[in-house]
């Protein structure tokens, strides 16, 4: 047991902290899509170029700098475009650094494992902990250059790092490097143009709260009339009062429209985007708005009528009902899904096998247990070496994506979500779940038992089960009862009652030892080997 790492305690997770709803803009005039490109080509120069002197900034910004590329931009727009700007981009650098350490921190693991088994001779075979030799000599030998490429990218991060740079692409590094690969894309130059400028514009605003309809950029009315404010060089195109345009098309959100229009009516703040989807020809229109934290229940409320522990796979999630015991209650559920084809397909298809898990827990009225899951630093292939299959799978896994779907999808319905430490669930629950639940028309496989151990896990009882006692033809041998007595229920670890007279020919009455009274059931001081039974008195009355 020395080598088990110690499990985290499971905890209730918070809620989502803001909501965004989409809707499309149907019936936009030739003229309406010309200024919103126009707009959007404009100020997303503008955001193009504010990065560059926030990167040269570097770890030395302050407040003053900030001030001064806002009055910079405001030249070129307006006061509140060049705030939505600015603060863009310190979004955008700050997501930079946190994804500039976890490179740095995958670039480590890489070196130290390549490190690692370099120094072991080769073919020298490995454990489930740790990694073994490299196979062959000229494996060995690529590791070996592997090894300097790694360290010099390290070494360039941790620079870039201390000095306070981030690489940005605006448009997405992707499809950017799409258009050296243009061929495999099945793209022309002018559908790659489109994209990439699609992907540069800006079109977003900050909602400001005692402003009318919650923004003064973007303006959307209670009615769905949208109005934008057009920038300075851009003012001659304004088609209503004070330097705005208003679109042709309404906007009527379908899902949560209701909670919009009260903000609106309200003037409470709202920010909007406006992007254009190149591939459907259609531009639409996302409002977003920040929501006060959603009050947890405690972590024991939610165990109160059991749970439901659900463990995530490549192409389903395999889910089993369990009561405030721990005890399995039903049969296992399986709710599938296919992350072939697109990523809209993907998406819809993880939405799908939520919404179907989610609906089943709140007929019972049953919180949800789930693994705390983070694959990133398992994806390396230097830890898996060949094993690009495994690899494979769980690069597949929609983890993240399906976790931030699932919490926030179960804060609408009022369902706790519980989250448990990942580590051994798997395994254990193999070990002691499979094989009983295991019967000669029905052969369950590993992801079933680990959805007992998480959901036993977030009950707070350990995944083990108790041994099951010898057969009753050994009744002398045969021990305590099985694993799920309630924690406090009187007798639940006492000896069995001994009927007197001899039992075996070896044994004589009233003697030997019982299986509750070995030393193996951690109980404090010496066991009671050789005590007197007397069946109690039954009460008269019930």
């Amino acid at each position: 047991m020395g080598g088990l790492r110690e499990l985290a305690a499971p905890f209730v997770v918070t809620g989502p902290s803001g909501v965004a709803v989409r809707d499309r803009l149907k019936h936009l005039t030739a003229e309406d899509e010309e200024v919103l490109r126009l707009v959007g080509d404009h100020l997303g120069a503008l955001a193009s170029r504010d990065p560059k002197a926030r990167c040269a900034a570097g770890l030395e910004h302050d407040t003053d700098q900030w001030a001064e590329r806002k009055r910079t931009l405001t030249e070129e727009s307006s006061s509140r475009w060049a705030g939505s700007i600015t603060k863009a981009t310190h979004d955008q650098w700050a997501l930079a650094r946190r994804g500039q350490l976890a490179h740095i921190q995958n670039l480590e693991a890489g070196v130290a494992t390549i490190t690692h088994r370099l120094s072991l001779p080769v073919g020298e075979k490995g454990s489930k902990k740790v990694p073994g030799g490299y196979h062959t000599r000229h494996e060995w030998f690529a590791k070996t250059r592997r090894l300097h490429l790694l360290e010099d990218r390290l070494e360039a991060a941790r620079a870039d790092r201390e000095a306070g740079v981030v690489h940005v692409v605006r448009g997405g590094k992707r499809l950017l490097n799409t258009r050296h690969h243009l061929d495999a894309a099945e793209l022309t130059q002018e559908q790659w143009r489109t994209r990439w400028q699609a992907g540069r514009r800006f079109l977003k605003a900050d909602g400001e709260s005692g402003k009318a309809f919650g923004n003064e950029t973007i303006r959307v009315a209670p009615d769905g009339q949208v109005f934008l404010k057009l920038p300075a060089p851009l003012a001659h195109l304004a088609n209503a009062p004070h330097g705005r345009y208003a679109l042709a098309s309404r906007v009527a959100f379908a899902h949560r429209g209701e909670q919009w229009r009260d903000r609106v009516t309200a003037n409470r703040a709202v920010a909007y985007r406006i992007h254009e989807d190149v591939l459907r020809r259609r531009w639409y229109l996302t409002a977003s708005w920040t929501i006060p934290p959603v009050q947890t229940v405690p972590l024991a409320a939610a165990r109160t009528n059991g749970l439901v522990g659900v463990d995530t796979n490549a192409d389903h999630l395999a889910a089993w009902r369990l009561d405030p015991h721990g005890n399995p209650v039903g049969h296992p559920l399986r709710f599938g899904y296919d992350l072939t084809g697109t990523a809209q397909h993907r998406d819809a298809q993880v939405r799908h096998a939520l919404i179907r898990l989610l609906h089943w827990a709140k007929r019972h009225g049953l919180a949800i247990a789930v693994e705390d899951l983070d694959f990133q630093t398992e994806k390396t292939r230097e830890k898996h070496g060949r094993r690009k299959k495994f690899r494979n799978l769980i690069s597949g896994m929609p983890v993240s994506r399906l976790r931030a779907r699932l919490v926030s999808m179960a804060a609408e319905l009022g369902i706790t979500i519980v989250a448990v430490d990942p580590a051994y669930t798997s395994k254990w629950g193999a070990q002691h779940w499979q094989k009983p639940f295991s019967t000669s028309n029905r052969k369950t496989t590993r992801h079933d038992p680990a959805a007992v151990a998480i959901g036993r896990r977030a009950l707070g009882h350990p995944i083990r089960r108790r041994t099951a006692p010898p057969p009753h033809d050994q009744s002398d041998r045969a021990g305590h009862r099985t694993v799920q007595a309630e924690p406090v229920a009187p007798g639940r670890e006492g000896n069995r009652p001994r009927i007197p007279g001899p039992r075996t020919r070896s044994v004589r009455a009233r003697c030997g030892v019982n299986a509750v009274d070995q030393d193996t059931q951690h109980r404090s001081g010496r066991p009671a080997e050789h005590e007197f039974w007397q069946q109690d008195s039954l009460p008269l009355s019930l």
